[in-house]
């Protein structure tokens, strides 16, 4: 995957990652090879159960949103071409709905605006 990744986005050179990729020889490979450091995140020690950890839950978050399209809930896809469509037909669907809500009136109308009004 991430011979992939490199293959299509040579600019990224930074990738976090959690403890199942902290090996040395797999951080050695990917900085060697392809110039990507993997940087892990760490669960604390004294962590029982879920706990959130940062750079990851951002992952996580947007795993969550793409799940809310039923269809990606499910492996009905037959080729990862039309899975990763659907993918990114969820976040389409998710950021032209948050463009296209009614700002609050907090949002509509700036500080200097309410306050002399």
């Amino acid at each position: 995957m991430l011979t992939r990744l490199h293959a299509e986005h040579p600019e990224i050179v930074l990738v976090w990652a959690d403890n199942a990729y902290g090996g040395e020889e797999f951080t050695a490979w990917a900085q060697n090879t392809l110039g990507i450091t993997i940087k892990v995140v760490p669960r604390p020690e004294d962590a029982k159960g879920f706990v959130v950890l940062p750079k990851r839950w951002v992952v996580e978050r947007s795993n969550s949103w793409t799940m809310r399209a039923r269809r990606n809930a499910r492996d009905y896809e037959r080729l990862m071409s039309h899975a990763e469509a659907h993918i990114q037909w969820a976040f389409i669907t998710l950021m032209s709905r948050r463009l296209a809500r009614q700002l609050r009136r907090t949002e509509a109308v700036p500080d200097t605006l309410a306050t002399a009004a």
